[in-house]
């Protein structure tokens, strides 16, 4: 059993990759889509020191862009279709897949941030 106020060492990529706080891994990461909250509404912690910066931002771009060029290359190979299927169809798949991953993305950067530097969070505790 803990003591009250001392919470266990949470995986910072099943908190982070589940929008969840870092410290209790209970209350909500986020209050809006992508506005991190001011605290945690189970433990308390304040996110105010948080910093995920662009970070996220460049990962989900990497790594949507090298998704989204493969397939896209693909489609042209298989089906040589006009180029306005491809105006029709990536648009709407990146942004789509830019919410879905900026998310858990930088949840999981913040995650990581509290992991490695706690004291800044936790006050010294």
């Amino acid at each position: 059993m803990t003591r009250p106020g001392v919470h266990p060492p949470r995986s910072p990529f099943a908190t982070g990759l589940a929008c969840r706080c870092p410290r209790c891994g209970s209350g909500k990461l986020y209050a809006g889509l992508l506005t991190v909250a001011d605290k945690c509404d189970v433990c308390g912690l304040d996110f105010g020191p948080h910093d995920s910066g662009d970070g996220p931002a460049v990962f989900v771009i990497l790594i949507l862009g090298a998704i989204v060029v493969a397939l896209a290359f693909s489609l042209e190979v298989l089906a040589e279709p006009a180029i306005w299927v491809h105006m029709a169809v990536w648009p709407p798949v990146i942004v789509v897949l830019a919410v879905l991953l900026l998310r858990p993305a930088k949840g999981l950067l913040i995650a990581l941030h509290y992991k490695n530097l706690r004291y800044e969070y936790d006050d010294g505790r």
